[in-house]
């Protein structure tokens, strides 16, 4: 029997859901939307979701969990710091395309949604089980041997309560561009690296 997540007209689904809730947020995107950009009926929609929350919260799932493998396919396989970094910036850069400042409202700071609290705990949930990923390629060499995963996965863990900040949000009106900056300050700091001038 085919699972539920390989079957074409799920992902169809997830796949239109992920692009309208990226572009328009959460609230503004109606499931009418949703069935006409995956080319499907309601009652197909209805068979996979109870409703657009519980969608919702499949799509972030689907999201994570595909980068979450990739990452560490990535960071098993890469053999220097740098190419590590250059490859979760890659990453990072591609999984904000198109992100929009209501998606980052709905999704992770308004907590009537029923969103915030889900993603929180998924995010919890995913950094509790990348520790063990980091710490082998702290032995690798591939991380600094005196950084503290712990410190890091909260640092990072952090960046989402930024996301609303207002005065961050005037020097970054673009959210693609204030992303892009907390993960290459996390990855650098204030150093330079080769391509910084070319963002």
């Amino acid at each position: 029997m085919e699972e539920i997540s390989q079957n074409k007209k799920y992902l169809d689904i997830i796949h239109a859901a992920r692009t309208l809730f990226w572009k328009h947020g959460f609230k503004r995107v109606s499931i009418e939307e949703i069935c006409r950009e995956a080319k499907t009926s309601k009652m197909t929609f209805y068979k996979f979701f109870a409703n657009k929350l519980e969608l919702a919260k499949a799509v972030f799932d689907f999201v994570v969990d595909d980068s979450v493998a990739t990452f560490k396919t990535v960071l098993h396989e890469t053999n220097s710091a740098s190419e590590l970094i250059r490859q979760m910036l890659q990453m990072k850069k591609e999984g904000i395309h198109e992100i929009s400042k209501e998606f980052i409202t709905d999704f992770y700071t308004n907590p009537e949604l029923g969103l915030k609290d889900y993603i929180e705990e998924k995010t919890r949930t995913v950094w509790a089980e990348m520790i063990g990923d980091f710490k082998l390629a702290q032995e690798r060499g591939i991380l600094r041997t005196d950084l503290n995963i712990e410190f890091f996965v909260y640092f990072t863990r952090k960046f989402s309560d930024l996301l609303n900040d207002p005065y961050l949000n005037k020097i970054y009106p673009n959210p693609q561009d204030m992303i892009m900056e907390l993960t290459r300050f996390s990855a650098y700091g204030i150093s330079p690296h080769e391509g910084a001038e070319h963002r």
